[in-house]
């Protein structure tokens, strides 16, 4: 399952990028995590991720470690490509 991460970092992880970032794939890579994208963004979230998850307890998991770590949080959004939206909308 593919899902957006939106997400902000603590302040004491933000000079700490490189072993954050390190880190994080490490766990996700454990989890079955692939990130397609990482994107850093201005304004209301610090980050902006694509990633593939093998299922949603798999981003649970992800995320409950992310958050116990100190690194800060992320909202997970699935992610549904248009070809499941053409199906959805014709659904009855």
């Amino acid at each position: 399952m593919k899902y957006v991460l939106l997400g902000k970092q603590s302040d004491e992880w933000l000079t700490r990028h490189d072993e954050r970032l390190r880190l994080a794939r490490a766990k996700a890579s454990e989890l079955g995590i692939e990130f397609d994208s990482i994107h850093y963004t201005q304004g209301r979230y610090d980050f902006v991720d694509v990633a593939n998850a093998p299922s949603p307890e798999a981003m649970l998991n992800f995320s409950v470690w992310y958050v116990k770590q100190g690194f800060g949080s992320f909202e997970s959004l699935p992610a549904f490509d248009d070809a499941a939206m053409a199906a959805a909308s014709k659904a009855d």
